[in-house]
C-alpha cells in the first residue's frame, strides 16, 4: 500500500505559552486517535509548537484505508422463523440493526449471518474530520470567538497549512481554507512561507526565523543561558517551568545579559528573584557562593542589529519592579517584627480557634514544651512560635506570598534575634514542595 508525508499546521495569534506544550500534545494524540480508529497506520510522528502555531508531521502515512469486513451472526433459524416459515420479529429486528433487507441475509446456516465488505476510503478525504475532531477536543478551559464568526478556539485562528504528499487537502477548519503557505517571524520574515513538502517543513520555516520544534528551541535557550552565564562568572537559575515558558514565548530566541543596580542587592534576593522570575520571565544570576548577581538573561525574540537598545528596555522596565521589592522591605523594617502580631490579633484563623495570633501564641507554648525534650532551647522554640506568622502581615509578604517565613528570617536577622529563632521562621515552612529541601542549603 502507498504511502506519503502528511502535515498540518494550525496558525493563531499568540498561544498561551503555559499551555503550549499540553496543547501540542493532545493535537497529536487526538490525530493518532482518528487514524487508529480509521485503520490507518503510519511509521513516525512529530508534533511542532510555537508561539503562533501548531502542527503534527507523520511520516509514511497510509493514502488509503484498508477494506474491513463486517460479519454478524444473528438469531438462529428456529428463533428467526414461524412454523409457516414466515419471519419473525428477531429476523426482522437483525436484518433492521443490519441496514439491510432481509433477503440480503444468509440464511443457509444454523444462524442467520450478514456479511459485508466495506471499501477503504481515501485517506485524503478522511484528515479533515479527524483533524478537526483533534482541535475540538483539545484541553481548552475557555474558548473564545473573534470577529463576526461562530467558530471557537483557544485564540484567533490566521491560517492552515494541510498537506498529504505534494497534496494539498481541501478544507476548511476553524474558518481557514487549507493551503501550503504558512507565515515566518513577525518582523524578520512578516510574509507567506511556502512548504515545499511536509518533511521540509521545519527547514522552510528555519529560513523564515521560526524554530519550529520546541525541543529544539528549548534546548538553544538553555544553552546558551549557560554560556552567557559562565561569561559572567555565574550560574543561571533556570526552573524547569520557567524554560518551557520562555520557549513558549519566542519563535527565535536571543538569550541577552543585562544588568540592575547594585544598592538593590541590599533586599533578600528572595524577593528580586521571584519579581524576575514570575513577572519577566528572567533567568537571575548566582556568583560561586550562591549570591544573587546584579545581572539577569532575558530571551529576545527578535536578532536585532542593536541589542543595546533590547537590553536598555529590559533593565528600564525591571527597575520599577525592585523598586517596589527595596520600598516593600525598607517600610517592614521601620518596626521590629514582633510588632506585626499586633496586626494578626485582627485576622481570624478559625471561628472557634481565634486570630492567626492565637496560634502563635498555641505554637509557642508547645515549642517551648516539646523542645527541652529533643535536646533544644525552650526560650528560643517559645521565641520562634511566637514570631513564627508575623512575617505574614508584612508589606513584602503581602505583595509576594511566596516569601512566607524568608522575610521572617531576614527581619529577625535585623532585629538582632538569635540565629536559630530567625532559622526557625523560614525552617518552618519546608518542605516546601515535593522534592524540595527539608533545611536550607
Amino acid at each position: 500500500m502507498s504511502a506519503q508525508d502528511f502535515l498540518v499546521e494550525l496558525g493563531t495569534e499568540e498561544l498561551p505559552p503555559k499551555a503550549l506544550n499540553t496543547l501540542a500534545d493532545a493535537f497529536l494524540a487526538g490525530i493518532e486517535k482518528g487514524l487508529v480508529t480509521a485503520g490507518l497506520k503510519f511509521e513516525a510522528k512529530k508534533v511542532y509548537a510555537a508561539p503562533r502555531r501548531l502542527a503534527v508531521l507523520l511520516t509514511a502515512l497510509e493514502t488509503q484505508q484498508p477494506d474491513r469486513s463486517i460479519n454478524l451472526d444473528g438469531p438462529p433459524r428456529q428463533a428467526a422463523f414461524d412454523a409457516e416459515g414466515n419471519p419473525t420479529q428477531a429476523a426482522l429486528g437483525f436484518a433492521k440493526k443490519c441496514g439491510v433487507e432481509l433477503s440480503e441475509i444468509d440464511q443457509s446456516g444454523p444462524k442467520l449471518r450478514f456479511s459485508q465488505v466495506i471499501t477503504g476510503k481515501p485517506t485524503a478525504s478522511l484528515l479533515p474530520t479527524i483533524v478537526e475532531d483533534s482541535l475540538n477536543d483539545l484541553p481548552i478551559p475557555k474558548r473564545m470567538r473573534w470577529g463576526a464568526r461562530k467558530e471557537e478556539f483557544v485564540r484567533p485562528t490566521q491560517w492552515l497549512v494541510m498537506l498529504l504528499g505534494d497534496q494539498v487537502i481541501d478544507c476548511t477548519i476553524l474558518a481557514q481554507q487549507a493551503g501550503r503557505d504558512s507565515r515566518g517571524h513577525r518582523f524578520h520574515h512578516p510574509h507567506a512561507v511556502r512548504i515545499t513538502s511536509p518533511a521540509n517543513y521545519a527547514a522552510d520555516l528555519r529560513a523564515a526565523y521560526v524554530l519550529a520544534d520546541a525541543k529544539e528551541r528549548r534546548e538553544l535557550i538553555s544553552k546558551r543561558t549557560e554560556e552567557l552565564a559562565r561569561l559572567q562568572e555565574g550560574t543561571a537559575i533556570v526552573p524547569p517551568s520557567l524554560l518551557d515558558e520562555v520557549t513558549a514565548l519566542v519563535e527565535w530566541p536571543v538569550p541577552l545579559v543585562c544588568s540592575f543596580e547594585e544598592r538593590f542587592l541590599d533586599v533578600p534576593q528572595e524577593a528580586l528573584i521571584t519579581t524576575m522570575q514570575d513577572n519577566q520571565k528572567y533567568f537571575c544570576l548566582l556568583d560561586v557562593d550562591g549570591k544573587l548577581l546584579p545581572r539577569f538573561i532575558t530571551v529576545a525574540n527578535i536578532e536585532s542589529k542593536d541589542p543595546q537598545q533590547i537590553i536598555a528596555g529590559n533593565e528600564k522596565v525591571v527597575r520599577p519592579r525592585l523598586t517596589d521589592a527595596e520600598f516593600f522591605f525598607k517600610q517592614d523594617k521601620k518596626q521590629k517584627l514582633e510588632d506585626f502580631n499586633l496586626r494578626l490579633q485582627n485576622v481570624v484563623f478559625q471561628e472557634k480557634l481565634g486570630s492567626v495570633y492565637d496560634k502563635a501564641v498555641r505554637v509557642s507554648k508547645l515549642a517551648a514544651y516539646i523542645a527541652p525534650r529533643i535536646g533544644g532551647e525552650a526560650a528560643l522554640a517559645a521565641r520562634a512560635g511566637l514570631l513564627s506568622k508575623c512575617d505574614l502581615a508584612t508589606e513584602m509578604v503581602g505583595e509576594f506570598p511566596e516569601m512566607q517565613g524568608v522575610a521572617g528570617y531576614y527581619y529577625a536577622l535585623n532585629d538582632g534575634e538569635p540565629d536559630d529563632v530567625a532559622l526557625a521562621l523560614n525552617e518552618q515552612y519546608m518542605p516546601r514542595g515535593a522534592g524540595a529541601n527539608c533545611r536550607p542549603r
